[in-house]
Parts: structure tokens; sequence; C-alpha cells
């Protein structure tokens, strides 16, 4: 039987069999956890699965289908560790709140720069917009602009006001979505207010997110009824890039992979070398400051790990 897991609390997964719509509360097969990884789940919402079932319906999954794309975040506790948050994305909704709770731009680009290095296409959700003042919403107008420049799209909502939630709905419509941010951020309420009658409680994720391990997720997956699904995820603290040498995350920021050719040396990092165009746009602004930070920041992570 083939299905498609639709939650994970770390031991136990739900299943949802593709022909019949009928969900299975399911396990892996202990050979799935001696698997070589540097992953700490096996298994992760969105993933594709087959299962056998046994006495009173629990179904046992007893293979992965290879997966299209994957977001994953660092495991806390386990620095050489990460862990799959979702799987087989077709977009990847980052809620940025300008305060309550503050969210930095440091976040936004490791955010973006995964997406790029696991081909998802990301959509910038700036949210809470009716709690901002005048001068507030021209700071949210400033970073928005920046990042369409960048070629990324964004849209202002509020899940009180309504905003833009009709222009959201034909984005995520017959899509596999998934939506990240910080707890606190308004991701449960976004996904009650495009689903009326859903009901998520708003701050169940976030509660049981401190209350649980850190190696455990309990991302859901729930359907939309004007066709697709959302994977509602615990609030994330860190994107993580794995496997990824220094020299390529340059191709993961769009405007320091153009300004590139312009270099003088075809194998040029961007850091201190002469004649570098990258660093004749940060000097101009045409490059942020805050973007080539965070890329200094990955090409340093990627060194490290490259070392242990």
């Amino acid at each position: 039987m083939k299905g498609k897991v639709i939650k994970s609390t770390g031991s136990w997964y739900q299943v949802l069999e593709m022909e019949t719509g009928k969900i299975f509360e399911a396990r892996i097969r202990g050979k799935f956890k001696l698997i070589k990884t540097r992953l700490t789940n096996p298994l992760a919402v969105g993933d594709f699965v087959e299962f056998q079932l046994e006495q009173d319906d629990i179904a046992w999954i007893t293979k992965i289908e290879p997966r299209r794309n994957y977001l994953i975040r660092k495991s806390v506790n386990l620095s050489k560790e990460a862990h799959i948050i979702a799987s087989n994305i077709d977009l990847a909704c980052f809620i940025f709140t300008l305060k309550h709770p503050e969210t930095s731009l440091g976040f936004l680009d490791r955010f973006l720069a995964c997406c790029e290095a696991y081909n998802i296409t990301p959509l910038i959700l700036f949210n809470k917009i009716d709690v901002l003042n005048e001068e507030e919403i021209e700071i949210v107008k400033d970073i928005e602009f920046l990042y369409n420049e960048i070629g990324y799209d964004s849209l202002e909502i509020s899940s009180y006001s309504k905003l833009n939630l009709d222009q959201l709905q034909e984005i995520l419509k017959d899509r596999t979505s998934v939506f990240f941010g910080h707890s606190g951020c308004g991701k449960s309420t976004l996904v009650n207010a495009l689903q009326p009658g859903l009901n998520l409680k708003t701050s169940e994720i976030s509660d049981t997110h401190l209350k649980g391990k850190h190696t455990t997720t309990f991302a859901q997956m729930h359907f939309w009824d004007f066709g697709g699904n959302v994977i509602d995820t615990p609030g994330v603290r860190e994107f993580a890039m794995i496997d990824i040498e220094k020299e390529e995350v340059q191709h993961y920021f769009p405007e320091i992979f153009k300004k590139r050719e312009e270099c003088k040396y075809h194998n040029c990092l961007h850091v201190n070398e002469p004649k570098c165009a990258v660093l004749n746009a940060l000097e101009t602004g045409e490059i942020q400051h805050s973007r080539y930070s965070t890329y200094l920041k990955l090409m340093e992570e990627a060194e490290e790990a490259s070392l242990k």
C-alpha cells in the first residue's frame, strides 16, 4: 500500500492511504533507524511511503520513496546532526514579523539560502501588518522592496484584518505548502484564518515543542477546502544546510552569484580577494550587508563541518 506521512510525533506517524483517503496510525521497522545518515529522523511529514497493515489496523512502514526536496533545521544538542522539518514541498512560506516576535533578517536569509540549496520555491509573508504603526509599515515596505529586487516574492498579510488572505489562498491552491517562522509569529492563527473550522490551538505547537525533545518534531499536514495542503511546523530556531562545501554557498545568494562573473578570479570567494565585484557591490549598497553577513556565516559553518 502507498501513502503519505501527514503527522509525525517522533515514534508514531499518521499515514494517509493514497487511494482510499483512509488514515492509519503507523510505525517504522527498526531497520530504518539503522540507516547511516546525518539526519536524526528517518521520516518526515510529506514523505511518500509504502506500508503494510497488521493486526488492529496498525501500519508498518516498509519503504520511503526518494524525496524531491526537503528543509531541515539544526539539532540543538547534536551539532553534527540535522532534523528534517518537511519534505516534497511545492512552496515554503516564511512568516516574517517585525515585532511580536521580532524576526531577524539573518534568519530570513538562512531560510532563503536553504530554499535555494534544496530547490524549493519560497514566499515571504509579512504578517501582523495590522499591529504596525505608519513608521513600522514603511520599514516592512523597505525590507519587502530589497527582497523583491533580489527576485523573491512576498505578500503583506494579517490573519485578523484578513489583509490579502484571498490572494494568499490563490497562491496556495492545489499545492503542498509549509509555514515557517519563530514561535509566536502566527502560523497556527494563519492556518485557522485560511481554513475556518480547523480550530488549531494557537499555543499548542509552541507549548509542545518546549516540552518535547529538541530532536523531535510535531509537524502536521492540514488540508485546505480550496485545494492543496499545508504542513504546520513548530517554531524553528535555525535552519541548516548539510553536506555543502563553502565554495557552493555563493550559489544560494542570487545577487552574489550574479556578480561573481565580474570578479577578477573565477574562484573568488568574495572575502578579501582583489578586484572582487561582490565586495565592490557591498560598498555601493547594491548588495546588502545583512545578506553578506549571513553568506560569510554559512561559509564558516560549511568549512567547520568539513573538518569534523
